[in-house]
């Protein structure tokens, strides 16, 4: 078994099997026996998929479209397997991201570079290639028609270049991707949700993440699904909170800009400290190790993510 949310709106998340329980939802929008796929997961998505497929009481031939948040692996790692195994989906991606999702070289090269070889064969094995010719560039405003569902794609960089949101025009909820934050599951306290940014490399803009936020604020969606992990609510708080905790990151690295080879561990140390006070004052109980563990992986990238972007304030 694995965890399965069905919103009761079309609109269903399920875990993606991806590294631990709990850490990537899949997103399923269903209309009419049609189905849209927002992320991919990783190699080990599949066997989910398929069941969640069979779970919906709907074939492989179903699926339309996967449409990808982002290029980043957690996301569309499994992109390629998933267009094998669905032969009418279109690929859907910005369009920064389309070539690579046809030629993957560059990116398993890139991420080789920031994991290790040993690493990305392990968690993601071979990065399959998608047919050019089934890969749907997604600019700003690109509307997918789900059977007549409306998808509308925004342009949201500030995490990566080749980062989309996609609203669903039926119920206003907006599939954020990374650019909303993360917020686990575990974490939650009396049904309210802990959030935080997410600044992993290698093409965080603290500028740029602030306006694409915004830009979702201002659709006032009732609901946001994230792919860390699935839906949010409470809207308005949560983008005050994920505003306040940008500009804390972003204070926290600047702070230690001249620390030299300390400079990576010292802006760990300095978001760890921050973010566990942080959820102390929401309200979590859980041991202060068990909450560590939880974002062990987030604090590593997001404190390598703030050290490229204080690097680029250099260069400029």
């Amino acid at each position: 078994m694995f965890d399965w949310r069905d919103y009761g709106n079309g609109i269903v998340a399920f875990d993606a099997d991806y590294v631990r329980p709990g850490l990537a939802a899949i997103h399923v929008v269903v209309e009419n026996g049609r189905v849209a796929i927002i992320d991919t997961g990783s190699k080990d998505s599949l066997p989910n998929t398929f069941a969640a497929l069979k779970r919906l009481g709907l074939s492989e031939n179903a699926v339309d479209y996967v449409i990808l948040t982002h290029i980043h692996l957690d996301h569309a790692g499994g992109a390629g397997a998933m267009m094998r195994a669905f032969p009418n989906a279109r690929l859907v991606v910005h369009p920064r991201g389309a070539r690579h999702m046809a030629e993957p070289s560059k990116l398993v090269a890139g991420v080789c570079a920031v994991y290790g070889k040993e690493y990305v064969d392990r968690v993601y094995g071979e990065i399959l290639p998608v047919a050019a010719d089934r890969i749907i560039e997604a600019p700003h405003e690109h509307v997918v028609s789900l059977a007549g569902r409306e998808l509308l794609c925004l342009d949201t960089p500030g995490h990566a270049r080749h980062h989309i949101c996609i609203v669903d025009r039926q119920t206003g909820g907006i599939f954020s991707g990374d650019m909303f934050g993360l917020s686990y599951r575990e974490l939650d306290v009396d049904g309210r949700q802990f959030i935080f940014p997410t600044t992993t490399p290698s093409q965080f803009e603290p500028e740029a993440m602030g306006r694409s936020i915004d830009l979702l604020l201002g659709f006032q969606p009732e609901a946001i699904y994230l792919t860390h992990y699935s839906r949010v609510d409470h809207i308005p708080q949560l983008g005050r909170d994920l505003h306040r905790r940008l500009d804390a990151h972003v204070e926290i690295a600047l702070r230690e800009k001249n620390a030299g080879p300390e400079r990576h561990g010292r802006i760990r140390f300095g978001l760890t400290r921050y973010l566990v006070e942080e959820v102390r004052q929401h309200g979590c109980t859980l041991p202060e190790g068990q909450v560590i563990d939880l974002w062990s992986t987030d604090l590593e990238l997001n404190a390598q993510g703030l050290g490229v972007w204080l690097d680029t304030l250099d260069a400029a």
